[in-house]
């Protein structure tokens, strides 16, 4: 069956810089003037330029100009704490670029050179929690103004709010206590507050900083903070309000809370990006899973927001209107993309509406003031029948009847390798072990039964992530990377010496065929949706894949889609201009395993999803790309470097279950990076 079929079935039963030199060009709508103010361009996420400059006719001409290196390699002798994979997004503002950096630095640069104007450091390394725990990216900034003062807004990870100077880079001595509110503050007490952070840039509406945060996903007791969003006036720092995402005691939706767990569970927090309508004063939030994210035994009912859009009045916190993707998730199905904010035509109709992709691989899309669908979403009947003592799932889950799903739902026989006769047998084989099933099917018990694990589709780590979609307002289609990423996930009971949950998760690698994926591709793709129809344009695979895999050589297949490799994440994302769509692809080895070797930005015809040009790069690059115009040049930004080479060490089982993969060697990191390029001149 196809992911289409199934659909209608279930639904309704371093930087790298890229530039390149033309005679002046203005910004003619989208971002102004060709600047890039925010994460994703501008609050609504759309992430589209109407620069024009760099184009099908000259992208593979562009060449390396200049380079910068993270502030961050400068800090060896100070710390030996490392931030990972180089994620973060910069901006550009009033001719200067302000970058992030890992180790929560800022940056500020000059767009035509990369020369550093200033840097800021917030010297979280220097925090015992911070060591203890490590570090999460800083992967954006936001940047304020009230026509006067300029400022540049970040929450780290060690739990501080700060406010910048944009000018100086230095901290406003107005805001908070000289320029840091302590984020520790408003935290309820009792709780291991070790385990949140932050990664995601703020965001300012009505001049408030509305502030989200990362939490440990598996923490070893039911013991972690709320993730509660917090509401800080830009200019003094001062607390205005808190939207309790668990609600408390008389608020509503605390039944959906069972057995007072309210008082004790965690997550439930906005730890991707957030979106903003200034004219109506509104704020998007994406709210992730409770804990445990598998297994919601100590917290039955159906846990309103947690897997939720919510929107929020900026002004005061108070709730709009809000929508519950998954009820009782215990998929870690959190919604991980900013919403897009998007002015389309349905049925003659003009609605100002609000899309937001998922993990599960739906989109879902509502009118942006009052929370009404724009198309039916059903609540279908799903498996609840979990085999799990003390687990209770919901015998629903919304469907939305448009668009279709960007991933197959769910695994089936038809959805296994057929490349050849003997693969596809060999995949029969291997799935003889597991528990396959539809969307929702409920998680098992490590070897209950005699299966291993259920093998869930899309993954937790899979469908639309953090990365999000990209639109453009020019032809309202909406552009979704995704991924299938298959998880085995099983259940245990964990070390009672050690951890207070009942069952805790098994993360086992995901079964592959002669190291090749266990399903069809693409594994990797970008889906275009005519948000006016709410119907697909096209898909695209994203990276050539495992077609070189010596099994599969001489069949010489088109692009398969590059799946990620176990224990990475989705990276990049789309940038959209006025005359392409922008992304970036690893370069593969013959198993389609990311190698060394770097990068290729691509260049796609946004009509029709056609390959139009790579550019390599020499180093590995992780960001959602940006673009800006100075001095009459285009510029393309994405940040790079910063990884470990080799593979990732396998995760077999949580800490949480006592026991653990023997620690992979660790070489030293890649340095992180930002590079430019040009047309020659």
């Amino acid at each position: 069956m196809s992911t289409v079929d199934r659909w209608l079935v279930v639904g309704l039963g371093g930087f790298v810089v890229v530039a390149v030199a033309a005679a002046g060009a203005d910004a003619q709508q989208g971002t102004e003037q060709g600047e890039w103010p925010h994460y994703a361009g501008d609050h609504t996420s759309s992430k589209y330029s109407p620069l024009d400059q760099i184009d099908r006719d000259n992208f593979s001409e562009l060449r390396v100009a200049w380079s910068w290196e993270s502030a961050d390699m400068k800090l060896e002798d100070v710390t030996r704490m490392r931030p990972g994979p180089y994620r973060s997004t910069p901006l550009m503002v009033n001719s200067v670029l302000y970058v992030p950096t890992g180790l929560a630095q800022v940056a500020a640069l000059d767009p035509g050179t990369g020369e550093t104007i200033w840097i800021f450091d917030p010297k979280d390394y220097e925090r015992d929690d911070v060591r203890k725990v490590g570090l999460v990216q800083v992967r954006g900034l936001e940047y304020w103004t009230d026509g006067t003062r300029e400022r540049i807004v970040l929450a780290t990870r060690a739990r501080r709010l700060i406010s910048i100077d944009a000018k100086t880079g230095k901290l406003d001595l107005e805001f908070g206590v000289q320029g840091v509110v302590d984020l520790d503050e408003s935290l309820p007490p009792g709780r291991i507050n070790r385990n949140i952070s932050h990664s995601a840039p703020v965001i300012v509406v009505a001049d408030t900083i509305v502030v989200g945060s990362a939490i440990n996903d598996f923490p070893l007791r039911n013991n972690s903070p709320p993730g509660h969003i917090r509401g800080y006036d830009v200019l003094s720092g001062r607390l205005n309000w808190i939207f309790y995402s668990i609600p408390q005691q008389g608020q509503a939706h605390n039944e959906t809370w069972e057995n007072d767990s309210w008082k004790t569970v965690g997550n439930t927090n906005v730890w991707s990006m957030m979106s903003a309508d200034h004219e109506l004063g509104y704020v998007y939030l994406p709210f992730g899973t409770p804990t445990n994210d598998y297994y919601g035994g100590h917290r039955l009912g159906d846990n309103v927001y947690a897997e939720s859009l919510v929107c929020l009045n900026a002004s005061n916190g108070e709730v709009v209107w809000h929508f519950q993707a998954v009820h009782h998730g215990v998929w870690d199905y959190d919604l991980a993309t900013a919403p897009n904010l998007i002015d389309i035509t349905v049925d003659g109709k003009q609605i100002k509406a609000v899309a937001v992709a998922s993990k599960q691989s739906m989109i879902y899309v509502f009118d942006r003031a009052t929370g009404e669908p724009v198309w039916p979403i059903v609540e279908a009947p799903v498996n609840y029948h979990s085999s799990i003592p003390g687990e209770r799932l919901s015998k629903t889950q919304p469907f939305p009847t448009r668009p279709p799903p960007i991933e197959t739902l769910g695994l089936d026989y038809d959805d296994l390798i057929d490349f050849t006769p003997e693969l596809r047998a060999e995949a029969l084989e291997l799935v003889r072990d597991y528990v396959i099933g539809p969307i929702f099917t409920p998680p098992v018990i490590h070897g209950e039964d005699g299966k291993l694990a259920y093998i869930q589709v899309p993954g937790p780590g899979g469908g639309a992530n953090w990365t999000g979609a990209s639109f453009d307002p020019e032809t309202q289609m909406l552009y979704v990377p995704s991924i299938s990423r298959p998880g085995a996930i099983s259940l245990s009971p964990p070390d009672p010496a050690r951890s207070d949950w009942r069952y805790s998760i098994n993360r086992r690698p995901t079964p592959k065929v002669r190291g090749l994926p266990i399903t069809k591709p693409p594994y990797w793709r970008i889906t275009a949706i005519d948000m006016n129809r709410g119907e697909h344009a096209w898909v695209a695979p994203l990276g050539e894949g495992p077609r070189d895999h010596p099994a599969i050589r001489h069949l010489n297949l088109p692009r398969l889609g590059t799946p990620p490799r176990d224990g990475i994440v989705t990276e990049g994302g789309v940038l959209v201009t006025k005359t392409l769509l922008i992304t970036l692809e690893p370069i593969v080895d013959e198993l389609g395993d990311r190698s060394s070797h770097g990068s290729y930005i691509d260049a796609f015809d946004k009509a029709t999803g056609e390959l139009l040009a790579q550019v390599e790069v020499g180093i590995n690059l992780h960001s959602s790309p940006m673009t800006y115009m100075h001095d009459g040049r285009q510029y393309l930004l994405i940040a790079g470097g910063g990884e470990r080479p080799g593979p990732g060490t396998p995760i077999s089982q949580t800490a949480s279950t006592g026991s653990k993969a023997p620690p992979a060697p660790r070489e030293p990191p890649r340095r992180s990076e930002m590079l430019a390029f040009a047309l020659p001149r």
